[in-house]
């Protein structure tokens, strides 16, 4: 009987364990609600990070030490009502780069269009199959996000089922009455990203992620010279979707994650190819033109 006993005690500590895909930072800030009772936000921090991390958000197994890096920062403006509240998330993903002890970014993205209802104590649920809670519909799509950019990340394509799940969501938000789900409200918002992540005249952007982390970072601590080539022959596909369509939401989404780091490795490269480099993103991100300069300016190798 003790032994019956603990197997199933082996069993329940084995699938905490095991089963949890996210290691999700949850951080709610409320400074400009006045009168508010802050106890609300606190345990509204405390039962998103819950959800994130507490869910089985696939059927693949996981350590503890593969679990995706990630944070929310959500920013609450203005209050609605006594339990509806709006403002910004910004959503962050890390991967650890092999054999090293960096941490890339692979999506550090800020949506405008964040609302929801709070109510303490009440248990978060999220239904895969209608919208009846805002606040869990948009952290189940962005999980399915952030899942789809990591596995993409290690295999070309590889996310696919966890974007097509993000898009299930969206499309099952079409009658939200809150903001970000339809493609009339904005270019740049959950519909847009996904549907371009999806799109196969932007297939350039999921390209260039595996082959970036994949061929490209991960071998930089041993190969340095060809890793970083590969990135540079990786910033070919975020050009073709440049010029395919300049205005793809996919654009500003890449070089948020990946400007300040594209400097520091161009920084160190031989002339050549910085300005080859430095060409090529000044022409796909002028807006940073001038962290870009920081290449040409560096005295490489």
């Amino acid at each position: 009987m003790k032994r019956i006993w603990l197997l199933i005690i082996v069993c329940f500590v084995s699938q905490h364990l095991w089963a949890q895909e996210l290691r999700c930072n949850i951080s709610i800030s409320a400074t400009k609600i006045q009168g508010a009772n802050k106890n609300v936000f606190e345990t509204m921090q405390s039962d998103l990070y819950e959800f994130m991390n507490n869910r089985k958000w696939t059927e693949h197994t996981y350590a503890q030490d593969e679990r995706i890096e990630c944070s929310f920062f959500i920013n609450l403006e203005e209050q609605l009502s006594s339990d509806e509240f709006k403002g910004y998330i910004q959503v962050q993903v890390r991967r650890p780069v092999f054999n090293s002890s960096y941490e890339t970014v692979l999506l550090n993205l800020k949506d405008n269009d964040f609302q929801a209802k709070y109510v303490e104590f009440q248990t978060l649920e999220f239904n895969e199959t209608s919208n009846k809670d805002n606040l869990t519909n948009i952290l189940a799509y962005y999980a399915y996000i952030i899942l789809g950019m990591d596995y993409d990340s290690f295999s070309l394509n590889g996310g696919t089922e966890f974007f097509q799940k993000a898009q299930a969501i969206v499309n099952n938000s079409q009658g939200a009455r809150e903001k970000g789900w339809k493609a009339f409200e904005s270019e740049r918002n959950r519909y847009w990203l996904v549907e371009n992540i999806l799109n196969k005249a932007y297939s350039g952007y999921r390209s260039c992620i595996y082959q970036y982390h994949r061929q490209g970072l991960d071998v930089m601590s041993d190969k340095a010279p060809e890793g970083r080539a590969v990135i540079a022959e990786s910033l070919k596909s975020i050009q073709k979707v440049f010029r395919a369509k300049p205005s793809c939401y996919l654009l500003p989404v890449f070089f948020d994650a990946k400007s300040d780091e594209l400097v520091n490795i161009f920084s160190k490269s031989f002339p050549d190819e910085r300005n080859r480099v430095s060409v090529l993103l000044n022409e796909c991100d002028p807006s940073n033109g001038s962290k870009y300069e920081k290449i040409l300016k560096s005295e490489g190798l």
